[in-house]
């Protein structure tokens, strides 16, 4: 029996999760589906500018990992760009990180990313300072989706909406 696979650790959900070449009606198109995780490698590296062995440590994988998913996903970008396809950003087996904030005395922790998408915080819970601010990018997708791997696997995501698969 085979390892189930670990769950890489997703830090943005894209708001805009399809594109096509213009010009093309959708019936003739063909489409390739980047997953969510492969869209966070990306991001990573290609826009974050980070090393692999950082990219990997943000997803909580090893680096060979990282590395296998970000030339898959750079393979579907390039079939889509050079062959005239849609590229689709949906589905995969990843957990939303948690979201960190600081308030402006110093004071930094962490929210599970399903508790903050039902209320942010109010105040620091030292200091109790309602001057706090996010210390990550929450992107255009935060507050969107799903939380957690194993018994709460999340797959299937697109547009915003989580099917659990049991």
């Amino acid at each position: 029996m085979s390892r189930p696979p670990k769950c890489r650790r997703v830090a943005f959900l894209p708001g805009v999760t399809y594109f096509k070449p213009a010009g093309i009606p959708l019936r003739a198109l063909e489409e390739v589906r980047l997953s969510v995780e492969e869209a966070e490698a990306i991001r990573l590296k290609d826009l974050e500018g980070l090393e692999q062995e950082q990219g990997a440590e943000k997803m909580n994988v090893s680096r060979p990992t990282f590395q296998r998913v970000l030339a898959s996903a750079r393979l579907k970008m390039a079939d889509a760009l050079l062959n005239g396809k849609a590229i689709r950003i949906e589905g995969g087996n990843f957990e939303m990180s948690p979201l960190r904030f600081s308030c402006a005395y110093g004071h930094e922790w962490d929210v599970p990313f399903d508790t903050a998408t039902g209320m942010l915080p109010q105040f620091c819970p030292t200091c109790k300072t309602p001057e706090i601010v996010p210390l990550q990018t929450l992107g255009t997708g935060w507050g969107r989706g799903g939380y957690g791997c194993g018994a709460r696997r999340r797959r299937g995501w697109q547009k915003g909406r989580i099917s659990t698969i049991k």
